[in-house]
Parts: structure tokens; C-alpha cells; sequence
């Protein structure tokens, strides 16, 4: 079987990501990994309009990703949106300004397509592949809830719950204070009691044996990073990492309790992200909270790997 190096550039709610890598059948060997934050989901849920000076520094982020995987040898470059992209009013101005940057055409997938696409990603790392287990993919302004085991999915949804989606809903103080905290977390109990759970747990029901939690996406990263004081990302270390709810506990504890300056100093957490951690941290202690996961799975895997493979 040939092996072809491909190129993915992900164009997310908070950021633009870029990977490059060597695909074989089911096996991708990553070759280089970029992320750049452009938020492309700022000012965006009151009008559902993409802002023009978002739209100029993501068009201009995916073309200079598209021009290192070209470096790369990159024998195909695919652009592809997800939840801002496909809940905006105005996705041209997005895509055309695209495409004179780059000279590159954008697919706005769906989100059931982000959902399987994050599952078959996760699913490439075997071990992760043979037990149940509830995939967590939560971005700047969807979360995926997929469950499966191996290949085979029994559920999948996308949610409009995201980092970026609920920092803009929930405005707060620096540092946040506690009625904006309760605030934040009640109306996201809410949501995961009324939206998810009526969705979700006949599925959970229905799976025998124990499932396991994985989370994938930027924050989980962080998490494993802040919790093991990794400066740069490191794949094998992240992937390596598991978090109880008591640590994801004492997390969101400290991070919602600091002002912005002192979150950017934490060992582990890129500057640019130490607004949207709150909301990120938060949201995956209320599932674990609403849905009695002890344990939260690292996995580094996702769309981008099944993008890759998909072409």
C-alpha cells in the first residue's frame, strides 16, 4: 500500500490548525502539527455574522499554512470549516477570501460529518479502539458527544456549546466572580440536563461494560499540559495523560480564581488560550459531574486525522 503525505488546515471557532502527515490505509504519521489562533468566532452569536477583520486574519492564517504544506511536499491540501463557518449567516465572505488568499476551496462540514470524523480519528490510536467509549470533541462553538466502540458508533451529535460560544454568552469580571462562576455553571447545567442528557443516556444505557471518557480538541490538550507543566506539546506525553474529576476539579478551581495576567503565566497554558480555558475547563467538569465520569481520557486524535484519511 502507497504511502501519500497529505495536508489538513482546520478552520475552527478559536483557531486555525494545520497537519501534515503521511497516510498508509488507517495508519497517519504525523509530520507537522500548527496552530494559530484567529478566533474566528469573536462578536459572532449576537448578529451570526463572521466579523471581516476575523474573516482577514483566518484567510491570511490558511495561507500560510497552506504554503508550509506545500514546503512539506503536500501532495493535496484540504480546507476544511466547522461550527462558526456553518451557523454564519455570511460563510462566502469566508470561503471567497479564502480562495484569493490561497487559491484553496473550503468545505463546511456538518456537524454529524465533525462528529464521525472526530470518532474515526480517536479510533486510529488501537488501544483507544477496543473498548466503549464516550468521545468528548469540544471546540470553540460545538461539542461532539460520540459513543462507540472500535468502528462502530452507537451515537453521535453535535451541540452548540462551545469555548468561544459561551466566553461571548457569559461576560465576566478580571478575575471572574463568583456569581459570574455560578452563573456560567448553571446555565450549563441546564443545557447538558435538559439538551444532552435526553439525548445521550438512552444510548449509555444501552453499552455493556464500563465506557471510558476521552476528550479531544484544544483543551484536553492544555488540561494534560497544565497538569504535567509541559511548555510545548509534546504527543506522547499528552496522549499518556489521564485526569481524574478530582484534578479537573482543583483545575477549574485555580484557573476560574486568577486574574488573565496570572493565567498566562501557568506552566503548560499558551497565552492566547487563558480566556478560553475557563469556559473549556468547565465544561467538561459539569459532564463529568452530570454523567459520573471519574476518569477523562487524553487523546491528541480527531477530525484532522480522519480528514487525512478521508481523501
Amino acid at each position: 500500500m502507497e504511502t501519500v503525505r497529505r495536508a489538513v488546515i482546520d478552520v475552527g471557532t478559536n483557531s486555525i490548525k494545520l497537519l501534515v502527515a503521511d497516510v498508509r490505509g488507517r495508519e497517519v504519521t504525523p509530520i507537522h502539527e500548527e496552530s494559530k489562533q484567529t478566533r474566528l468566532g469573536k462578536d459572532f452569536y449576537e448578529t451570526h455574522r463572521l466579523q471581516p477583520e476575523s474573516i482577514a486574519h483566518t484567510a491570511a492564517a490558511v495561507w500560510e499554512f497552506s504554503e508550509i504544506a506545500r514546503e512539506k511536499s503536500s501532495q493535496s491540501i484540504r480546507v476544511i470549516a466547522t461550527s462558526a463557518a456553518r451557523d454564519a449567516m455570511n460563510p462566502t465572505d469566508l470561503t471567497s477570501s479564502i480562495e484569493r488568499a490561497s487559491g484553496l476551496k473550503t468545505e463546511i462540514i456538518s456537524g454529524a460529518r465533525e462528529a464521525e470524523w472526530a470518532f474515526q480519528g480517536v479510533a486510529t490510536d488501537g488501544e483507544l479502539a477496543r473498548q466503549p467509549l464516550l468521545l468528548l470533541d469540544v471546540g470553540g462553538g460545538s461539542t461532539e458527544f460520540i459513543l462507540g466502540h472500535g468502528q462502530k458508533k452507537s451515537f453521535a451529535h453535535s451541540f452548540p456549546l462551545g469555548t468561544v460560544r459561551l466566553l461571548e454568552k457569559f461576560s465576566h469580571s478580571d478575575p471572574p466572580t463568583k456569581a459570574e462562576f455560578n452563573a456560567c455553571r448553571d446555565w450549563l447545567k441546564k443545557f447538558l440536563q435538559h439538551e444532552v442528557r435526553p439525548q445521550l443516556e438512552p444510548a449509555l444505557k444501552n453499552v455493556a461494560g464500563e465506557i471510558q471518557l476521552v476528550g479531544t480538541g484544544g483543551t484536553t490538550s492544555i488540561l494534560a499540559r497544565i497538569d504535567k507543566k509541559l511548555e510545548r506539546f509534546d504527543r506522547e506525553k499528552i496522549e499518556r495523560a489521564t485526569l481524574n474529576f478530582e484534578t479537573i476539579v482543583a483545575h477549574r478551581k485555580k484557573l476560574w480564581q486568577l486574574p488573565l495576567a496570572e493565567r498566562k503565566e501557568i506552566p503548560g497554558l499558551p497565552k492566547n488560550r487563558a480566556d478560553v480555558i475557563l469556559t473549556g475547563v468547565l465544561i467538561f467538569e459539569r459532564v463529568m459531574a452530570e454523567f459520573t465520569f471519574k476518569e477523562l481520557r487524553v487523546s491528541t486524535r480527531g477530525l484532522r486525522f480522519a480528514a487525512v484519511m478521508s481523501e
